[in-house]
């Protein structure tokens, strides 16, 4: 991995600089990244952890980068000293990747000396912040296809890495494969992809290129089929080409539609295949598609097997921004770890304090109820009755009579050393599918979704209030 020790923002090395210069640059901290409410995000895939941690390992300051900030003339000699040698020595506890979370639950939580946690906060929040943005993207794209989804958003996409790390989270988000052949390679992903307009009007005719191609591929022949006219020209053609590949004893794959009426063009396609004795063949979808488009052309009847999805998944076009942040939980002083959280005039845009983890509760049923934010060391008898409330609206609460509950978070990086082992790309797309299984329909739904509780214990509720309610 490439060094991204400066692929940070200017304040986080003015802060170390600052608490080298006060004495309170190794005092043990504890920092929460998570996502704050969005009305476009009613829960979130947990993704970019791998990466994350790939980047906190590989921090190192080079002699360029050194001469770099010294030119800056902010910093002091002490500081140098510091960042020279930096190793991360923290630990740090985490959300796995594919797992379904929801606004406020730590994603991932860092404790470690307090410039080092300080210092790692910009990464951090770049590669989570996107790579959950997008596999969140794919995972409401693709529920609704069985994974039948190519990621075709490389052009489209805000940059290399965009395009890149944007391919690896729509692969955890369902996709089934990429168009960009280098995150095909760096990941081990599948690739897929056809041809373009270009090659069918590179050739006097369609049914020239058409031909031509299915020369050069005769085994993954999909031809698109929408240069000039679907169904007068392309379609008709895309048969005899078809025809002639079975009669040398190859199988034609598809067709690819890519601008028009989906829905209406890919019936009469489907009818036109069916009676030229092309049932097997399949019809590829393309064009500004997104999880509307796609679940409306579904409820039409649409006769599409399998879709190729670029821009409105590699940007996540409705929402660009999944919101996340980082913030100081607790600060240790002495032997003392005092917790901390940030006031805000806005309710739900107080922290939580403390040192934390998730539960997730399930019902009798083995569905996934509500979430329990609490203090890490919090343990909870199952054979009893749990009753959970509102952290806003406390009046309103759930009794659990029968139930069990799973720890969400789990330990990655212990004393600065990895004690995880990450698994296969294609094991957390699966882990993420058995994640989103877990919920009711509901939960999932795209219009209106079932609200789906995240509470506080009430141990955490009762400090949270208390330092809201102390002097400071």
């Amino acid at each position: 991995m490439r060094n991204l020790s400066l692929l940070t923002d200017l304040y986080q090395l003015t802060m170390i600089n600052g608490y080298i210069a006060t004495g309170i640059s190794e005092r043990e901290s504890v920092f929460d990244l998570f996502y704050r409410k969005n009305q476009y995000i009613e829960y979130a895939v947990a993704a970019g952890l791998e990466t994350a941690i790939e980047y906190i390992k590989n921090i190192r300051f080079s002699q360029e980068d050194i001469e770099y900030l010294k030119s800056l003339n902010i910093f002091s000699d002490k500081f140098f000293e510091v960042i020279r040698d930096f190793k991360f020595t923290g630990d740090i506890y985490a959300i796995r990747e594919g797992e379904v979370i929801f606004p406020n639950e730590p994603i991932l939580t860092v404790k470690a000396p307090l410039y080092q946690a300080q210092f790692i906060e910009t990464a951090l929040l770049n590669i989570i912040n996107h790579q959950t943005l997008i596999a969140t993207k794919a995972a409401k794209i693709t529920q609704q296809t069985e994974g039948a989804v190519m990621e075709f958003g490389l052009r489209r996409a805000q940059g290399p890495d965009a395009g890149i790390y944007g391919a690896r989270a729509a692969i955890i988000g369902g996709c089934g494969s990429t168009s960009n052949v280098l995150a095909g390679k760096m990941f081990d992903i599948k690739v897929s992809g056809t041809h373009s307009h270009s090659w069918v009007m590179s050739f006097d005719k369609e049914i020239d290129a058409f031909r031509a191609y299915a020369e050069v591929h005769p085994d993954t022949c999909v031809l698109l089929v929408d240069t000039y006219d679907t169904l007068k020209s392309g379609v008709p053609n895309a048969i005899k080409v078809f025809d002639e590949l079975k009669e040398k004893g190859h199988k034609p794959l598809g067709i690819r539609l890519d601008s028009g009426d989906l829905a209406y063009l890919s019936k009469r396609a489907r009818q036109m295949l069916d009676d030229a004795g092309h049932k097997d063949v399949k019809i590829v979808a393309s064009g500004d598609i997104d999880e509307y488009i796609l679940s409306s052309l579904i409820q039409q009847g649409a006769r599409i097997d399998t879709w190729g999805i670029g821009t409105k998944l590699i940007t996540s076009a409705h929402n660009p921004s999944l919101g996340g942040v980082y913030k100081l939980a607790a600060i240790k002083e002495g032997d003392e770890w005092i917790p901390k959280l940030k006031i805000s005039d806005t309710e739900e845009k107080i922290t939580n304090p403390a040192l934390k983890t998730t539960y997730r509760i399930y019902d009798e049923e083995g569905l996934a109820a509500a979430d329990l934010i609490c203090l890490k060391d919090e343990t909870f008898d199952t054979d009893k009755p749990l009753t959970i409330f509102h952290p806003i609206e406390t009046w309103k609460k759930t009794t659990f009579h029968k139930h069990s509950m799973r720890d969400l978070m789990t330990d990655i990086i212990r004393n600065g050393e990895l004690v995880y082992d990450f698994p296969k790309l294609e094991e957390v797309k699966a882990y993420t599918k058995k994640s989103l299984s877990e919920f009711s329909e509901e939960h999932k739904r795209l219009i209106n979704p079932h609200i789906y509780k995240v509470d506080l214990s009430d141990k955490l509720y009762a400090l949270k209030h208390k330092l809201i309610h102390s002097e400071h």
